[in-house]
Parts: structure tokens; C-alpha cells; sequence
């Protein structure tokens, strides 16, 4: 399994990527969880998308999509501050130039193969693909909001969370707001067998 990223420049050459990524998300979000999100054509896809971010996705030795996130620079509009401001203190989240927000995380648990740690290996790639992707564009911090079963999933890979607030119910879901190191020490520990990636190759320069 390989991640690659891709950036905003990359968005229409490298769109059937894209385009399977919406569809596993409208699988995943819409399906699998059940979330009230907006589909069109069989595609998931918000208000975030529109703003250039950049995409790190899991591929399958086929070129599949096994994975997939969205990154956006904390020092412009985020989920964290817009959709759920009740995950963090004062509504708002404070970005800055070291930190990248990671939203639409999900992997398609349907494709087998296990990671270390009996985690999904398009999971523990994504993780590395997204560590790698924030070091390389001088990111040392990634903001995200999850729920507390994917919190401890990232605590079994050995990348644990730091809360910004104590786990709130939205919707059915009890959620969470955090934040991940972007470093070599997380980068080793989740990376699984066999990694590798395009994310350096197809990097965007941080602002």
C-alpha cells in the first residue's frame, strides 16, 4: 500500500483519484456511519472542499483508493472553528503556521490487510502518509475532531491525541477535539511494513 498527496495544483490532473476518493466518502460517512452529510452522484463532498486543500490518500497496489484526508492550514477557515466550535475552548480554534486541521479521515475497511498491531494497514498508512506530508511542509502539529473510538484507535497505534476538551455527545456520536504530533518519533511508530510514499514528490509549500 502507497500514500501519495495531492495538493491543489493537483486536483484535475489527477481528478479519477479524487473522484473515488468522494465516493469513498459518501461510503463511508453516509453509509457505514450514517452521518447527515450532503451527496450528490454518489459523492460526498462540503464547503471545505472548495478551499484548496490538500489530500492524502491510501492506495492499493491496484491504484485503488483505500483511504483518504483532507488538510487545510489552521490559519484559514476550519471545521474545528465553523462546524464544531463546541469541541474547542473559547468556540475557536487558535491556528497557526506550524499546524495543519485533517478532517474526512476514513479508510475502506473493506480491502483486507492488517497493519502492526492488528490495525487496518490503509489506517496506519494514512497515519504515516499524513505525519510524512506535515513534516515535509514545515507542519509540526495536526488539529482534528473525531470521536472517541478513533481516539483509541490512535492511542494503539502510538500516536495519542491531546485533548482540547472533554468528549461532548453531537449528533449520536461522542466526540472529540485534539491534537497530533508531526514528528519523526510518530512517524516510526505507526508506520506499518512495507510503507511507501509519493507524499515529499507531491508536496505543497507551507505558507
Amino acid at each position: 500500500m502507497r500514500a501519495i498527496a495531492i495538493d491543489a495544483s493537483e486536483h484535475g490532473g489527477l481528478g479519477s483519484l479524487v473522484d473515488e476518493m468522494h465516493q469513498l466518502r459518501a461510503r463511508v460517512f453516509a453509509g457505514r456511519l450514517g452521518w447527515r452529510v450532503k451527496i450528490e452522484y454518489g459523492r460526498e463532498r462540503d464547503e471545505y472542499d472548495a478551499l484548496d486543500p490538500t489530500y492524502i490518500l491510501a492506495l492499493t497496489d491496484r491504484g485503488d483508493v483505500a483511504g483518504c484526508a483532507r488538510l487545510l492550514p489552521t490559519t484559514g477557515p476550519t471545521m474545528l472553528s465553523w462546524t464544531f466550535p463546541q469541541l474547542v475552548p473559547g468556540g475557536r480554534l487558535r491556528g497557526k503556521s506550524t499546524m495543519i486541521e485533517s478532517s474526512r479521515f476514513c479508510v475502506d475497511t473493506r480491502i483486507e490487510g492488517r497493519g502492526g498491531r492488528f490495525l487496518h494497514e490503509a489506517t496506519l498508512t494514512m497515519f504515516a502518509g499524513m505525519i510524512e506530508w506535515s513534516m515535509s511542509n514545515g507542519f509540526d502539529e495536526i488539529a482534528t475532531a473525531t470521536d472517541v473510538r478513533f481516539e483509541r484507535i490512535l492511542q494503539r497505534a502510538g500516536w495519542p491525541m491531546t485533548r482540547l476538551c472533554r468528549a461532548q455527545l453531537i449528533g449520536e456520536t461522542m466526540s472529540v477535539a485534539g491534537i497530533l504530533p508531526a514528528d519523526q518519533a510518530s512517524f516510526e511508530r505507526v508506520r506499518p511494513p512495507g510503507y511507501c510514499s509519493d507524499v515529499r514528490r507531491l508536496q505543497r509549500v507551507a505558507a
